[in-house]
């Protein structure tokens, strides 16, 4: 049988998702739990998070044949995974659903923590910026962003992407208490674009990002903040 499976993952700890030999990845880790299965192929994922990103909503399709039923699959594979992934949903799929491709969008957050002193459970899983925020030019450049454009300014110049228009269905930021959150939905997205979307909003004025938004190289975009602040958290499917 085909599973969708939605995972969690803290990732810290790892060295992305994708496997890589003598390196902890999540592939690998959910690779080793899916040994619960006689056996399984096909496995594909989402969104390919890089070292360090956290995700509260990845999605995972593998065929599977024998081993627990589906209502028990997450259990399973939960008994078998590190306290810092977990499944928390399985259910079967149609024969041609692929985590990727059958994708329309996917959300991300990236979190930034604004007290002016740090915190300990804060750390790794936000970026703390102390330096002065014009929360009203940020509302102003997210809102830049939202329909197609040319995002490669935000992606590293050395890359295997050959398109670079995406189509964004929203951006908005958020304060929550200390935290400053940045979310964005779009059809798809370019290594490191949101990474360095939120590095360039918080050092260029809109004024600045909107020509970036016409295919400008990537020297005239600003920094990329560090990964630990970014989380996938959806993906949707039709």
């Amino acid at each position: 049988m085909r599973l969708k499976l939605t995972l969690e993952y803290d990732g810290t700890h790892f060295h992305g998702w994708a496997l890589q030999p003598g390196l902890r990845t999540v592939e690998g880790v959910v690779r080793d739990a899916l040994g619960v299965f006689p056996s399984f192929s096909g496995l594909a994922v989402a969104g390919r998070t890089d070292t360090g990103v956290h995700a509260s909503g990845n999605v995972v399709s593998v065929e599977v044949d024998g081993g627990p039923r589906a209502d028990w699959v997450a259990g399973a594979l939960n008994a078998a995974l590190p306290d810092d992934v977990a499944i928390v949903s399985a259910s079967h799929a149609a024969p041609d659903f692929h985590a990727r491709y059958s994708a329309r969008s996917r959300s991300y957050r990236y979190r930034i923590w604004r007290r002016s002193e740090r915190s300990p459970f804060e750390q790794r899983r936000s970026w703390w910026y102390q330096r002065p925020v014009d929360e009203e030019r940020l509302a102003a450049a997210a809102d830049l962003l939202v329909g197609e454009h040319d995002f490669r300014a935000f992606t590293p110049t050395e890359t295997q992407h050959q398109a670079f228009l995406r189509n964004v269905l929203a951006a908005e930021w958020h304060r929550r208490g200390d935290a400053l959150e940045f979310e964005i939905a779009a059809n798809s997205f370019l290594r490191h674009m949101v990474r360095t979307l939120v590095g360039t909003m918080l050092e260029l004025p809109p004024e600045r990002i909107a020509p970036l938004l016409e295919g400008r190289a990537r020297a005239e975009a600003g920094p990329t903040a560090p990964a630990w602040g970014l989380y996938l958290t959806s993906v949707a499917y039709e």
